[in-house]
């Protein structure tokens, strides 16, 4: 019994790709550091459990309901012929009860963040469940991927102050050149296939070539945004020094939060290098390397990035 648990719970991890949260994670626990460290909101467990639990339940809902979607498609696909779904390792029902779970779970942990937080739990659903149908209909659907990731920074923002910030939301912006970009990569391995599926995407669209350039062009945009990043974070931080600078029973009271440096450059640089590293790796004529480029690559960056960004953060 506690074997045949065991193996379903693996295969439900196999098919929502478990370890592939490495992508939004990072960013996710980027979020939530940056409002504890530019505000006066103070750390709990229970909050930074709630929004590992959010951000989890949305992404199983989000990939269980792509899989549940694209089971006819992935089945006639050799690429993705040997996934749960098409191989009957799982059932079509059984993972429909798994999204509606996880999508029910989500809601419930949003509930019990904050009023805002459960407000936008709704449309945010909508986003990470409604990529699963925009391949259908529109090349944008990359876009639409990277939006339903962005979400996990300025929600765990959010989780934690309840108002908005312009911070959070540059940072949201990053993760969506960046996941667009690299879903478009992702995306040249199936041109043909698309193409004689009536689905669409940027390389079934215009091209490998083309598509390869409208990736590098969003994740070239990436790097001022991260300069603009630094310097908003500061000014964070400074005004919320300005604050705690406060005068008390006659006393002044100094207390200094730290601002982004040398850390963050150093992460923002290594990010950079990575993206550029898995355009120099992969070309309309070599797709050979686009599982490092889209595992490797990037599930390296997002690590470094939020190691880099959270100990600086964190660093007085």
């Amino acid at each position: 019994m506690a074997k045949s648990v065991i193996r379903t719970l693996s295969d439900f991890l196999s098919l929502v790709k478990f370890s592939h949260t490495v992508f939004a994670l990072p960013f996710a626990l980027i979020g939530f550091v940056l409002a504890i460290a530019t505000t006066d909101h103070r750390f709990t467990w229970q909050l930074l459990l709630l929004v590992l639990a959010s951000m989890v339940t949305a992404r199983n809902a989000a990939m269980g309901f792509n899989r549940y979607l694209d089971r006819e498609f992935d089945a006639k696909n050799p690429r993705t012929a040997g996934r749960e779904l098409p191989a009957k390792v799982l059932k079509p029902t059984s993972v429909l009860i798994f999204v509606i779970v996880n999508s029910l779970l989500f809601i419930t942990a949003a509930y019990f963040i904050n009023g805002l937080t459960f407000l936008l739990s709704f449309p945010a659903l909508m986003v990470v469940l409604g990529y699963s149908l925009m391949k259908r209909y529109t090349a944008l659907c990359h876009y639409v991927l990277g939006l339903g990731l962005a979400i996990a920074p300025t929600g765990a923002y959010l989780s934690v102050t309840g108002e908005f910030a312009l911070a959070p939301v540059i940072l949201s912006m990053i993760v969506l050149l960046w996941v667009s970009g690299f879903d478009i990569i992702y995306a040249l391995a199936d041109e043909e296939f698309d193409a004689a599926n009536k689905l669409h995407s940027v390389p079934q669209l215009f091209g490998k070539r083309v598509g390869l350039i409208i990736s590098s062009v969003g994740h070239s945009l990436i790097v001022p945004l991260l300069v603009i990043l630094y310097f908003t974070v500061n000014k964070s931080r400074l005004i919320l020094n300005e604050s705690l600078n406060a005068i008390s029973d006659g006393e002044s009271v100094v207390v200094s939060a730290g601002q982004l440096g040398w850390i963050y450059i150093a992460g923002a640089a290594i990010f950079s290098l990575l993206l550029l590293w898995q355009h120099l790796i992969v070309t309309p004529k070599n797709l050979s390397r686009i599982n490092a480029a889209f595992f490797t690559a990037n599930g390296y960056a997002a690590i470094l990035f939020a190691l880099f960004v959270i100990s600086d953060l964190l660093y007085f």
